[in-house]
């Protein structure tokens, strides 16, 4: 029953770490069909970030899954312990690895804008749209997110 268990958790781990794309150039389905604002404007800086990953998927799949595992050792109390330490270090590692698999390259793109003031917009690094100081770029406002593209 525990190994169906932790097997029947394992998928949902995976699906937890697909995350949406970042890029200036990815829509979510919702995003599709919505009207945007366009405003134009030149790039003044780039700045290369880290976009880290979600972590609370991982806490919580490997809590499950450490504390499963835990449960396989000992009897009585020690069992009790075993399964609190198994969901605590899970927990941290699950936490950890969805954290580390789910960082992406990111830009911080300061536009300065044609009609006067500044936005700037950290989005996923996309190596089929390169971006330079100077050149002129489109910015996007609208829906849940905010795009620098060409």
């Amino acid at each position: 029953m525990k190994t169906i268990l932790a097997i029947a958790i394992l998928p949902l781990f995976f699906a937890s770490c697909a995350q949406q794309g970042l890029t200036g150039d990815s829509y979510s389905r919702s995003e599709a069909g919505q009207a945007q604002t366009v405003k134009k404007g030149r790039i003044s800086s780039i700045r290369y970030v880290k976009i880290e990953g979600g972590t609370t998927a991982g806490t919580i799949l490997g809590g499950v899954a450490g504390g499963v595992l835990g449960n396989q050792v000992g009897g009585g109390a020690g069992k009790t312990l075993a399964t609190i330490g198994g969901a605590g270090l899970g927990a941290v590692a699950g936490s950890h690895a969805q954290k580390e698999m789910g960082s992406r390259q990111g830009l911080q793109i300061e536009v300065k804008l044609d009609e006067g003031g500044s936005v700037s917009v950290t989005q996923e690094d996309n190596p089929n749209e390169p971006f330079a100081e100077g050149e002129r770029v489109k910015v996007l406002y609208g829906g849940s997110r905010t795009r620098v593209t060409h």
